[in-house]
């Protein structure tokens, strides 16, 4: 038979009837304990003093497997625990993802129910909808949340017909799983002036009995969905104390009060742009003022007219740009170095081909490059910048 958990999740303790022994696997007359499913891990416990490992329905039938051999036999009476504190955990997260939800209703517009689950340190519930869940609703989801939690909502559960229960359009179906939907009748546990959902998992009776919740993140999962986690009792309550921890220490950093804390970080952030536009407009005068110095420098190789140097603090790609604005304009082949040697770019406005001269230094200094007969450029040379200009005739 099904398992009975979720009808009265307040029981931990009963004797059953073992109907089946095939290895580790103990099917009972009856059983309490929760089967995975739904997105809610299997109960913990013991059956005879035995661990349980795991608990699977497979059809109407529930199937305990054990840690280890079982010392009993089909016919025999055994006593059965469920852990209780692991399930009044997931009857905790379970309620809470269901207030989630709720509050999602009250701010998210087209809001759709895409899948949930629990694990040991925290709950995620998936949704589908139009809002950009940023961080202030984030934090206003969790105010309403333990609102709700405060103001001690009566749970129930209960089954209706199936038709009735689809007909409802206050009643949120979880659309991937489909679950309940399937059979005569469908579960429904409703948080009073709050949510109804079709769920076959274990609940609190209370609200106030779920205790803090935290949320912890939103990210997006797949197209469409997007993710908010959140964590309840002694998680919550660690998570929350560390994030005022790290709030208050950041308020000492900056000299100013936590709640002056936003527009702290507002006046170094654009402190922070204009030193680094101030840093590129300083960089931007050294670079030009470097070119200058090597076009004074151009060298006659072979009637064609070539600078080559080096260009300390830019990167492939900036020495790329470099090269070419200069090519044409004051020589017929430019070739700039890394102050450090590891990166070469070089550009040619004449019939020699930029890649052929970036594969002389290749060749001579391993690393990689590549680019078109105007513009080439390479990295990753063993070499020191001195080494790749005397390739190129430089000093």
């Amino acid at each position: 038979m099904p398992s009975l958990a979720a009808a009265d999740p307040s029981v931990t303790d009963f004797e059953a009837t073992v109907e089946r022994v095939d290895d580790r696997e103990v099917v009972l007359d009856e059983t309490y304990f929760y089967p995975e499913g739904g997105g809610q891990p299997a109960d913990r416990g013991t059956l005879d003093g035995v661990a349980v490992a795991d608990v699977q329905s497979a059809g109407d039938t529930v199937v305990h497997t054990l840690a280890s051999d079982p010392p009993f036999e089909a016919g025999a009476t055994v006593s059965a625990t469920v852990d209780d504190d692991f399930r009044t955990y997931c009857m905790r997260a379970h309620t809470a993802s269901h207030l989630l939800y709720g509050a999602g209703r009250r701010v998210l517009d087209d809001l759709g129910y895409g899948g949930f689950d629990i694990d040991e340190s925290k709950v995620r519930v998936d949704f589908t909808t139009a809002t950009d869940i940023d961080g202030a609703l984030l934090v206003e989801l969790e105010r309403l949340v333990n609102l709700a939690v405060w103001e001690s909502r009566t749970v129930s559960w209960d089954r209706i017909p199936r038709e009735e229960a689809l007909s409802r359009e206050d009643v949120a179906f979880n659309t991937k799983t489909e679950e309940g939907i399937s059979g005569e009748t469908v579960r429904l546990v409703t948080v009073e002036g709050w949510d109804v959902a079709a769920c076959g998992g274990t609940h609190v009776p209370n609200t106030r009995e779920i205790g803090p919740v935290t949320v912890l993140d939103r990210s997006n999962p797949g197209e469409g969905l997007t993710r908010v986690e959140f964590a309840v009792g002694p998680e919550a309550i660690d998570r929350r104390a560390n994030d005022h921890v790290n709030a208050r220490t950041a308020a000492r950093v900056l000299d100013t009060r936590v709640a002056e804390l936003p527009d702290a970080v507002v006046r170094l952030r654009d402190e922070r742009d204009a030193l680094e536009d101030e840093v590129a407009d300083l960089r931007e005068r050294v670079v030009d003022a470097r070119l200058s110095e090597l076009r004074e420098e151009t060298a006659t190789i072979d009637g064609r007219d070539w600078v080559v140097g080096d260009l300390p603090g830019l990167d492939a790609n900036d020495l790329a740009d470099a090269a070419r604005s200069t090519a044409g304009e004051a020589a017929d082949v430019v070739v700039l170095v890394g102050g450090d040697g590891s990166y070469l770019a070089v550009a040619s406005a004449c019939d020699l081909d930029a890649g052929d001269l970036v594969e002389r230094a290749t060749d001579a200094f391993g690393g990689g490059g590549g680019g078109s007969p105007s513009v080439a450029q390479a990295g990753g040379l063993d070499a020191s910048a001195d080494e790749l200009l005397a390739l190129y005739g430089g000093d």
